[in-house]
């Protein structure tokens, strides 16, 4: 990761919407922040990991400084220009900066490190469709070796309108959840996790991610989209509206009909009689 500095980009910009990078273990990403305006800024560039507060990475005061300050455990070691991702790097960057008592930060970027011989798969359903008011349960199945230790399991989403996916629900150990295969020689587990959901309005549409965190490694799975279907129960409802209304127009014009045909027998009636 490094530091790029750009003349021509709003003041502190990493992508106009959110970013997810998944590299491989040993991989190199680099990671952007620019910057516009000749004042003395500071910079920071900031690390969540998943289920855990923001922490600095790093600082660069503009204009000043050649070079950036390290902290934790990027002290000694700037991961800016490390080439060998770990899978401990896997989680929400974005950056910073700071004039005065203002601060301005950019939108992020996911970064999941993958292990290439991992041999753990999560399932996720691809898509499911309700109306509001409805009740769900997003599905989590994860198949993985067995190890000791927790699994922590996390929820999040990125909604349609939204720039950024937001952590909805974290929980610790759920090892308790696994199921080990049944064959004698197989180390093999699968674990389900599920997400209820209640009374569903429209702002709860989007796509929900599962993350479980397990056996050293973090793996995410393709996310489920949900989408609320709120159109075909607008439109069923202005259906029976007009539906309604045509039959009280019906009810009132059978009502005129039957007053005209009265009254015009019995003129008819009148004039006969008269005749006579």
């Amino acid at each position: 990761m490094q530091w790029r500095q750009d003349n021509h980009v709003p003041a502190v910009a990493q992508s106009p919407a959110i970013r997810l990078i998944s590299p491989n273990v040993g991989d190199t990403v680099t990671l952007h922040c620019f910057y516009e305006g000749d004042m003395a800024v500071t910079f920071s560039w900031y690390k969540q990991p998943f289920g855990n507060i923001p922490r600095v990475m790093s600082t660069f005061f503009y204009k000043y400084d050649s070079g950036a300050t390290f902290y934790h455990e990027f002290k000694g070691n700037p991961r800016f220009s490390v080439e060998n991702m770990e899978l401990s790097d896997s989680a929400l960057y974005y950056c910073g900066s700071a004039y005065g008592n203002k601060v301005e930060f950019g939108e992020g970027t996911l970064l999941i490190v993958k292990e290439s011989n991992s041999k753990t798969v999560i399932h996720q359903s691809v898509s499911k469709s309700v109306q509001p008011g409805d009740s769900v349960s997003l599905n989590c199945t994860i198949h993985t070796e067995t190890c000791a230790g927790e699994h922590s399991v996390y929820w999040f989403r990125h909604g349609s309108g939204e720039s950024r996916p937001g952590i909805i629900y974290s929980i610790g150990d759920r090892s308790d959840q696994c199921e080990k295969n049944s064959e004698a020689e197989s180390s093999t587990q699968s674990c389900v996790y599920n997400l209820p959901k209640r009374n569903l309005s429209l702002s709860d549409a989007g796509t929900y991610y599962c993350a479980v965190a397990s056996c050293g490694e973090i793996v995410f799975g393709n996310g489920t989209k949900l989408d609320i279907d709120h159109g075909c129960k607008e439109d069923h409802l202005l259906f029976m509206y007009c539906l309604g209304v045509a039959l009280g127009l019906c009810v009132l014009l059978i009502i005129v009909l039957t007053c005209v045909l009265y009254k015009m027998s019995k003129c008819i009636g009148k004039q006969f009689y008269c005749a006579r």
